[in-house]
């Protein structure tokens, strides 16, 4: 699996948050439904790793929140085929390319998505977007730095996520205001709407 076109083609990476394992399950199959197959689901609790053992099949899951070696481990024994944490760990990209599993890490500056880059850790999301300047950010990170492959990710809207992609993003992690929608037929429904706008 050739992570970065995948994300190119998708736009959307959509981030599930939840600590009850059925409602992520839910969730996954409404992006499923809605047209999206990449997707991060946020280990909340330890339970979530069942979750991740139980839709691994149909969806291509990457565990986020992982911070821990051990939290690797128990992801990529759930299923798991990518790994994302909000730091960038070196520990982290050893059992990625010991697993040949991508490494998604999380970076706020120009100084740490470059030593990520370095690192051939094949994306990086910059977080918080919102707080760091939004759209402008991006551009001014890709300006000296356009072989970057970068995530923005914070309370963007889905307003905003076309414009994050012609600013050169490979895609836009989006999370409350995908997944927060009112059901999970609603979910499917917004997804659905989203990347007709985006295609």
């Amino acid at each position: 699996m050739n992570l970065i076109e995948k994300l190119k083609r998708n736009k959307v990476f959509p981030i599930i948050r939840s600590s009850d394992p059925d409602d992520v399950i839910n969730k996954v199959k409404a992006l499923l439904d809605g047209g999206l197959d990449v997707m991060e689901v946020n280990v909340e609790n330890p339970n979530i790793y069942g979750a991740i053992k139980k839709i691994s099949s149909d969806a291509i899951i990457c565990a986020g929140g992982i911070i821990t070696s051990i939290q690797a481990q128990a992801a990529i024994d759930s299923g798991a085929r990518i790994i994302s944490s909000p730091i960038f760990q070196t520990n982290l990209l050893k059992i990625s390319k010991d697993k040949q599993l991508p490494f998604i890490a999380g970076t706020s500056t120009a100084n740490e998505a470059y030593n990520a880059w370095k690192s051939r850790i094949p994306a990086v999301k910059i977080y918080p977007i919102t707080a760091m300047g939004g759209v402008e950010y991006i551009k001014n990170l890709l300006r000296p730095m356009p072989f970057l492959n970068v995530i923005p990710q914070g309370n963007v809207q889905l307003s905003e996520i076309k414009a994050y992609i012609d600013a050169g993003a490979v895609a836009v992690g989006v999370g409350r205001h995908l997944i927060g929608a009112d059901s999970y037929e609603d979910i499917t429904k917004n997804t659905k709407k989203l990347l007709e706008q985006l295609n």
